[in-house]
C-alpha cells in the first residue's frame, strides 16, 4: 500500500486580501487556491502590483487573509492569535528580502544567528557553530567577523540566505532576491537557491524576470491579484501591449 503525502507546507483555498483606504476597497488577492509542497521550488511571477509580495507575506505569516481559508504545515492558521503566530513563523520560514536587510552595527556572523535568539534553549555557543554553519553553506564562512558595509551586494545577499536558512525553516521564501544585483550576482544568487533546493529546501520566490523562475520546479502566475494559466498569462501580455481595452479586461476578469 502506497504510504499517504505529507501536507503541503502552504495551503490557500479561495483566499483573498482586501485592504481598506477610507471607504475605499482594494481587492489585492481575490480567490487564490494554491499549495506549496515540501521540497518544491516554486516561482511566483508577474507584473509590479499585482500582488506578489501580498502573497508572500500570506504565506510568511506575516499577515493573514480577509477571507478563504490557509493551512500552514496542515495546521489552519485562521484561529492563531499573534504571539502564535509570531511563534509558528520563527520556527518554521526563512525570508529573503530585496534589500537584504542586514543590521549594519551587527557583524555577518551575529545577523546570521539573529534569528535564533528568539528561540529558547539554544545556547550562545550553539547559535554561533549554527551560524557558522549556515554562512559555510554559502560560501561566506570567510566573512564571518565583518559587517554589512564590508561586503558587496551579492555577498550581502548570500549572507541574507544564510540567515533564512540557519533555523533550517521548513519553507524559504524569497522576495525579489535578485532585485538589486547586477546579473552576474543575481545568477549566482539564484544558483545558490537552487544548491540549496536539491538538498531539500522548500523555495517559494517571488520574481518578475523569467530568467530566474525558470530555475523553479513550476511558475505561478499572478495578474491583477488572481491566478492564471499561462497560456492566458502570455494572452493578456500581447495585448496589453497592444492597447488592452476596458472591455476586454471585464470578460477576463468579471
Amino acid at each position: 500500500m502506497r504510504s499517504p503525502q505529507p501536507s503541503p507546507v502552504i495551503e490557500m483555498r479561495g483566499v483573498g486580501k482586501v485592504f481598506l483606504a477610507g471607504a475605499i476597497e482594494n481587492h489585492v488577492l481575490t480567490d487564490i487556491h494554491l499549495a506549496i509542497g515540501r521540497g518544491e521550488f516554486v516561482a511566483i511571477a508577474g507584473p509590479s502590483g499585482c500582488g506578489k509580495t501580498t502573497l508572500l507575506s500570506l504565506m510568511g505569516l506575516l499577515d493573514q487573509p480577509t477571507h478563504g481559508e490557509m493551512r500552514f504545515l496542515g495546521e489552519p492558521i485562521g484561529g492563531l492569535g499573534r504571539r502564535q503566530t509570531a511563534a509558528l513563523r520563527n520556527a518554521h520560514v526563512g525570508f529573503v528580502f530585496q534589500a537584504f536587510n542586514l543590521v549594519a552595527d551587527m557583524t555577518v556572523a551575529e545577523n546570521v544567528a539573529l534569528p535564533l535568539t528568539f528561540r529558547g534553549g539554544i545556547g550562545r555557543r550553539e547559535r554561533a557553530d549554527r551560524a557558522g554553519a549556515a554562512l559555510a553553506s554559502v560560501g561566506m564562512a570567510h566573512r564571518m567577523g565583518h559587517f554589512p558595509g564590508q561586503l558587496s551586494g551579492g555577498q550581502q545577499q548570500r549572507v541574507a540566505v544564510a540567515r533564512a536558512v540557519v533555523g533550517e525553516p521548513a519553507i524559504l521564501l524569497a522576495d525579489e532576491p535578485t532585485g538589486n544585483l547586477d546579473l552576474r550576482n543575481g545568477e549566482n544568487v539564484m544558483a545558490l537557491l537552487s544548491r540549496l533546493h536539491a538538498a531539500g529546501t522548500t523555495i517559494c520566490m517571488v520574481t518578475h524576470d523569467d530568467r530566474f523562475s525558470a530555475a523553479a520546479d513550476r511558475t505561478v502566475r499572478l495578474l491583477d491579484g488572481q491566478v492564471v494559466d499561462e497560456a492566458t498569462f502570455r494572452q493578456l501580455q500581447r495585448e496589453a501591449e497592444c492597447g488592452l481595452d476596458e472591455r476586454r479586461i471585464m470578460e477576463i476578469f468579471p
